[in-house]
């Protein structure tokens, strides 16, 4: 029956992969297909390429094949599974990075990843010759960023023109790993609406930006797939890499947030998800795609055929992170220290552009800590101020969301800081909606393993959707359930209001400081 759960026979189990192949590490878990049960997991951590220049952000693709490796037979491992119990695998991956292969399918050069701000003048360019920035949108849906992918393929025109002229094939870090697995180079609606070169309103590559990089970079492009579509099976050569038997189906896979999405269960409208990871994302399921007039919101396609608004912002737990080995804390130990500040950190405020920032579009941007003062000079004040500077940061697009018609009443916080209390209390005061979190904090390797059951079940002719298999399987951890405090709503509207003119005032300084310092 359409929609209803499929018996599945007791003999052995039926168990699917989901991997998220993220900036710092790969994660794989292994799910069971009758209940949703995460029954091993594994991971390989890894870094960018060390020694770029400022704004540059790379990473060789073999990396992410060997930690592919590693994590999958290590979480089969954990999982005391056999190779025949595995039906399906699903493949999240960091979003926009540019994969450029060669007519022999091997890789030019390293990747150049989401967070590589070295592209602005090529952003300006392709916005230019598609009309300006309101005909960009009314093209694409999206404006050209630095984060996306369309700017990486003209920096490579521009600056390495002989690897340009050996470039046959252009991906993205999931569709690579995609393709490694089955052999067949492909993407799917919700990672391709991120690159800048889609019409997302109709789900179709656009002529003009492809043009305005390149006259041939259209034929360079792959095959667009609806997300239910699968992107192929497991070639032997892969299976056995990963300890696998060959044919087992590869789902279309996605983009982190996008697979995120899914292992969140927001796979209707009225739910909005908050990622706090390396980057913050907070984004919600559409039945029509959200064009931001300003574009400051993304007008991303999901990955389940719907589309996915989404606000990105650069810094997050890379800003926490930097605070809390500064002052040679644990983790623990950073969130009790935090703690002995108040709310609003007598003023203490960070404006978190470490890595320069995509929401708002400041790439030039650095961080700076404003209030600074002997009261505020504190462990305590920079640790607090560090967690709020980057909510705040995230809030700034979740109130564009709102403006948009998209409102948050719950909140649904996964990533490294959805595991601190203080931070889930910061996060619920700031957004001023209740927090949750989910049993499986994996957001978007469970997603990409929800994704696989999904289009393996369809694949079988078990006309299910997406929302029954996510209602079924995601669960909410109601213990960490977190409400906003409303003594503090005054506090973090005012702190609202002065990281924005902060941030407008400083952007002319913030390109001064770029041309001196390089």
């Amino acid at each position: 029956m359409a929609g209803s759960a499929r018996i599945l026979p007791m003999a052995q189990r039926t168990l699917l992969l989901g991997i998220d192949s993220g900036t710092q590490s790969t994660k794989a878990l292994v799910v069971e297909a009758r209940t949703g049960k995460v029954v091993g997991s594994g991971s390989a951590a890894y870094d960018l390429i060390p020694g770029l220049p400022a704004g540059h952000k790379e990473q060789d693709p073999a990396t992410w094949i060997d930690a592919l490796k590693k994590s999958v037979r290590s979480a089969l491992k954990a999982a005391q599974a056999s190779p025949s119990e595995v039906v399906a695998l699903g493949v999240s991956g960091q979003q926009h990075g540019f994969v450029p292969l060669d007519r022999e399918g091997k890789v030019i050069r390293p990747a150049k990843l989401w967070c590589d701000t070295s592209t602005s003048a090529e952003c300006a360019e392709i916005t230019a010759a598609l009309g300006g920035p309101r005909a960009t949108l009314r093209t694409l849906g999206n404006a050209v960023l630095p984060g996306f992918t369309a700017g990486k393929i003209l920096w490579l025109k521009h600056h390495e023109p002989q690897n340009f002229a050996r470039l046959a094939t252009v991906l993205l870090p999931h569709d690579y790993l995609n393709w490694w697995l089955t052999g067949t180079a492909s993407m799917e609606y919700g990672d391709a609406s991120g690159t800048a070169l889609m019409d997302v309103r109709r789900r179709r590559w656009s002529d003009a930006a492809a043009k305005a990089i390149d006259p041939e970079l259209l034929g360079k492009l792959p095959t667009l797939s609806p997300s239910d579509q699968p992107a192929g099976k497991l070639t032997e050569a892969s299976a056995k890499a990963l300890g696998l038997n060959p044919g087992v189906l590869v789902s279309a896979g996605g983009g982190d947030n996008m697979m995120g999405a899914i292992g969140t269960g927001n796979t209707r409208p009225g739910v909005v998800t908050a990622s706090f990871g390396t980057s913050g994302t907070i984004y919600a399921c559409a039945e029509r795609p959200v064009v931001d007039a300003n574009g400051e919101i993304a007008a991303f396609c999901d990955s389940t055929n719907r589309w996915l608004p989404l606000l990105c912002t650069m810094n997050v737990t890379v800003a926490t992170e930097m605070v809390r080995r500064d002052f040679e804390l644990d983790h623990a130990g950073f969130e009790k220290t935090a703690a002995k500040a108040p709310a609003g950190s007598d003023g203490l405020l960070l404006l978190p552009y470490l890595e320069g920032e995509r929401t708002p579009n400041v790439p030039d941007g650095t961080g700076v800590f404003f209030g600074v003062r002997p009261k505020t000079f504190t462990a305590a004040h920079f640790a607090r101020a560090t967690m709020e500077g980057v909510t705040l940061g995230m809030n700034y697009g979740l109130l564009r969301l709102a403006e948009l018609g998209v409102h948050a009443k719950q909140v649904r916080a996964t990533g490294g800081g959805a595991h601190s209390k203080l931070w889930r209390q910061i996060m619920a005061d700031v957004f001023q909606a209740e927090v949750v979190t989910l049993k499986v904090g994996e957001g978007a390797a469970f997603g990409a393993a929800l994704q696989a059951l999904w289009s393996w079940r369809l694949a079988k002719g078990d006309r299910v959707s997406i929302e029954h298999i996510t209602d079924a399987f995601v669960t909410l951890n109601t213990s960490e359930a977190t409400a906003p405090n409303p003594k503090h709503a005054s506090i973090y509207r005012e702190l609202q209001g002065l990281q924005s003119t902060l941030s407008r005032s400083l952007r002319g300084a913030f390109a001064a400081h770029r041309a001196i310092v390089g």
